[in-house]
């Protein structure tokens, strides 16, 4: 009997000590598991302020982007606003320019206005394919010098604006040493307009030229009313 009690104290002791291990290993289990969750916890809380702080930056930038495109849009209407007065007032003395070179101009049935542009046929000015003017071409030009120096003393500096000179020829190619095509002839004879203009007063920063060559004619045909009506210089006061 003896022997059966020692064995049955002996397998308690061993089932206690096993029991006793498992207690301890599920300790330590549970303080790292502990520990881990901490450490997690730790890295949310950082998280939740960098996406806070994130929340805050992007708000801020949104105000402030709205703050700017309200500006932009005052600007906008503010720019749009002087705009408008200034093409009111170049609408103006575009007005009291038309009317000075119409009266400058009124015994000249060559001299045609179309819409806003003052038209020269460019056998007024110049000879056939050149486009150094005529004596009488010069004397035309002269008036108009006149009338221009005349406006530019009235309009105001803020406003700015040009004469704008363009050279336009007819459909037939013109293919000599000098001008090539009808691009040359028409910038040539545009710019020698205007070399002339500032030669009478007018300022070089008011005058542009451009050529056109066939390439904007007024009326379409092929017959030599259209060729000469297509031949021509036209003048505009414009914006710049």
């Amino acid at each position: 009997m003896a022997g059966l009690g020692d064995s049955r104290a002996q397998t308690a002791e061993t089932r206690i000590s096993a029991l006793s291990k498992e207690l301890v290993d599920e300790k330590n289990i549970s303080g790292e598991a502990l520990a881990k969750v901490d450490l997690l916890n730790q890295q949310l809380l950082a998280l939740r302020r960098q996406i806070a702080a994130l929340n805050e930056a992007l708000q801020a930038a949104e105000a402030k982007d709205k703050d700017s495109q309200a500006r932009i849009t005052d600007l906008g209407a503010r720019l749009n606003l002087v705009l408008a007065r200034q093409v009111q007032e170049l609408q103006r003395y575009r007005s009291d320019f038309f009317g000075r070179l119409r009266e400058l101009l009124r015994d000249r049935k060559d001299i045609r206005v179309v819409g806003d542009r003052f038209v020269f046929q460019s056998e007024v000015l110049f000879p056939s394919g050149q486009a150094q003017m005529t004596v009488e071409g010069l004397a035309a030009i002269d008036q108009l010098a006149q009338a221009i120096v005349e406006v530019e003393r009235q309009i105001p500096t803020e406003v700015d604006w040009v004469i704008q000179v363009d050279g336009h020829t007819d459909q037939r190619p013109i293919a000599s040493r000098e001008f090539p095509s009808n691009w040359e002839l028409s910038s040539a004879r545009a710019i020698s307009v205007v070399k002339y203009l500032i030669s009478k007063g007018v300022s070089p920063h008011r005058v542009v030229a451009a050529g056109y060559g066939e390439f904007a004619p007024l009326e379409v045909g092929a017959t030599d009313e259209i060729f000469r009506r297509n031949r021509r210089i036209e003048l505009k006061l414009t914006n710049r």
